[in-house]
């Protein structure tokens, strides 16, 4: 159940903060620069030899930005067209993904809104589903964007992750806790 996400590099957040801006300055749509995103992720997810072809340091700047824009020209915006062309050419493009969770925690900060991820050991019904989401509306005073998973091994109970913050009301967790104090009794 345990996930470790890599660290987000100070770069891939400039990156990430300087397309903020280009967006800022009207010359694109957040939704459109998302949707790009999705499309190149997509595009490079379907395709592992080009992302390989496009993180090749053998293989000339020149090479690998008319491969991409030959691959990408009809399927994003040319906002994310140059930014994938100034990538290649800072040699950054390996730091894709990096930027893209960068560009999603950015724009989730500028739009108020707070992911998080609530594992219970059943489905839970749209009901319980909307009270988990408003109280934690009520508590962060943000939106909250839920991302829902099934765990059994909890047994009973949530465990809410925000952010690094984990929060376990599992059943699994105050079961340890009842060992770990009798052991110490």
């Amino acid at each position: 159940m345990k996930t470790v996400t890599e660290q987000i590099s100070i770069s891939a957040k400039n990156y990430a903060n300087a397309l903020i801006e280009v967006v800022r300055d009207k010359k694109s749509t957040f939704d459109e620069i998302s949707k790009d995103f999705e499309n190149v992720r997509e595009i490079l997810n379907m395709s592992p030899e080009l992302r390989e072809i496009l993180n090749n340091p053998t293989i000339s700047l020149q090479a690998q930005t008319d491969i991409a824009i030959d691959v990408f020209k009809n399927e994003v915006s040319s906002t994310m067209l140059d930014f994938i062309k100034i990538l290649i050419d800072k040699k950054r493009f390996k730091e894709f993904s990096q930027i893209y969770r960068a560009y999603l925690e950015k724009l989730n900060e500028i739009s108020n809104i707070q992911p998080v991820k609530v594992t219970s050991a059943i489905e839970l019904s749209e009901d319980k589903k909307l009270q988990v989401i408003k109280k934690l509306e009520e508590k962060l005073n943000k939106t909250v964007k839920p991302e829902w998973e099934l765990d059994d091994d909890i047994i009973a109970g949530l465990v809410i992750r925000i952010g690094d913050n984990v929060i376990d009301m599992s059943l699994k967790n105050k079961l340890a806790k009842m060992k770990k104090d009798l052991i110490l009794k």
